[in-house]
């Protein structure tokens, strides 16, 4: 059975259960219409799950800070556990990436659900236990505001209805009022707006319906003050489609750095482009999906590692692209000089090791206060990559002299 027929016939078993409703008969869900509005946001990732929403009731669902829950996560942070759906697909934008567009020269039927069916069936795959929480997105009608009006009531059968405690991850549409993102802000534990693009140039070879400063960086400052005002769960995130428009990794880290700095966003998310048939970008070539995988390094040696600018930008070649290559190792071969002595070397400067991060150059650090470290065993026992550091460190008074340290890094 696949995974589409699962989610009918959970839908269909639940079309009489009284869980905070009356009992209301729902029409047989079809399964063209879950196909079509989860393929829509195949593309849309931003999807972990992490909040600090507190839930003081007993009788919710999907409460995802108690036991049982379960968080399944890809290499590069991507939750799977979501259901994650359009509204409609029916859309009046012109992306020329996307299977929605108004550009797409396929023919596709149009589907939308109403509050109440949407809210079944999430409610539906929560009791099967197939889900944790809802990533609702949406195409963009003419009215977006009605648009976003069906989804927050979706929203609110959910919470209010069906006591539903689980995660809900809300996507913003471009240009919507304040008003309707104010609402979200109450309801779901996430919001974003995907910009897509690292500027307003960029984005115009995409799109002729999109303004990147009033429908995009708005709808942002817009929840950056909601959530200064009355805190967001989960915070806010964006996302941005990688060399669909020519950009270099260069461009999209200078915009990142805007969003974290300006937006106050918790992440940044990247989708590496693909060509969709018959749209109209169906003939570029594809980008390659290490591309994405580096930006996320990038990334998270900004955000987590707390490197800084200056010591980001060390990676990136003359023309603003990142190698296929860990960029912690090509910013260590550049910017560290001589090695460090494990024993002596600050928080700080072990992170800047290659194969040591954040725990185990804690550990480090608190293990040296009654052992000294003179052997690459004590190391590996404290979590390090000793393959990726020893290069860089001074152990027991030897060192690597800098040629090796080039050899041995170049053939990792």
């Amino acid at each position: 059975m696949t995974s589409l027929e699962k989610i009918v016939r959970l839908t269909n078993q639940c079309k009489y259960d009284q869980i905070g409703d009356e009992g209301t008969v729902f029409e047989d869900i079809d399964l063209s219409k879950i196909d079509a509005l989860g393929q829509g946001t195949k593309h849309d990732i931003c999807t972990s799950s992490s909040t600090t929403r507190v839930v003081n009731e007993n009788n919710v669902l999907g409460d995802v800070n108690r036991s049982g829950i379960c968080h399944s996560f890809t290499a590069n942070g991507r939750c799977v556990s979501m259901f994650k759906t359009l509204f409609t697909n029916y859309c009046t934008h012109d992306c020329k990436y996307c299977q929605n567009s108004t550009t797409y020269k396929g023919t596709k039927n149009i589907y939308s659900y109403t509050p109440e069916e949407l809210a079944k069936i999430t409610i539906s795959l929560y009791k099967g236990n197939y889900i944790e929480g809802l990533f609702l997105s949406s195409g963009v009608s003419s009215d977006e505001d009605l648009t976003t009006e069906k989804m927050i009531e979706t929203l609110r059968i959910l919470r209010d209805r069906y006591k539903f405690a689980g995660y809900i991850h809300f996507k913003i549409l471009p240009g919507v009022s304040y008003e309707y993102i104010k609402q979200a802000s109450e309801i779901a534990d996430r919001l974003s707006v995907n910009i897509e693009t690292p500027s307003n140039n960029y984005l115009s070879e995409l799109s002729s319906t999109k303004n990147y400063v009033s429908d995009l960086l708005r709808r942002q400052n817009y929840i950056k003050k909601l959530e200064s005002k009355k805190g967001l769960p989960a915070g806010q995130t964006t996302q941005l489609v990688v060399g669909a428009c020519g950009e270099s990794d260069l461009d999209i880290f200078k915009r990142v750095l805007k969003e974290y700095k300006e937006m106050m966003l918790k992440r940044v998310y990247y989708s590496v482009f693909n060509p969709v048939t018959m749209t109209a970008l169906e003939e570029m070539l594809g980008q390659p999906t290490w591309r994405e995988h580096r930006l996320y390094q990038i990334d998270w040696l900004y955000r987590v590692y707390k490197f800084s600018e200056n010591e980001v930008k060390i990676a990136f070649d003359e023309n603003g692209f990142l190698n296929n290559k860990d960029p912690k190792l090509n910013i260590a071969l550049n910017s560290l000089d001589k090695p460090i002595d494990p024993n002596d070397a600050s928080y700080e400067e072990l992170l800047r090791v290659p194969g040591i991060g954040p725990k185990s150059a804690y550990r480090i650090v608190n293990y040296r206060k009654k052992n000294n470290i003179h052997k690459r065993e004590q190391l590996l026992n404290l979590g390090v990559g000793v393959k990726k550091a020893t290069p860089f460190l001074k152990i027991n008074g030897g060192e690597y002299t800098k040629i090796d340290r080039w050899i041995e890094c170049k053939n990792q």
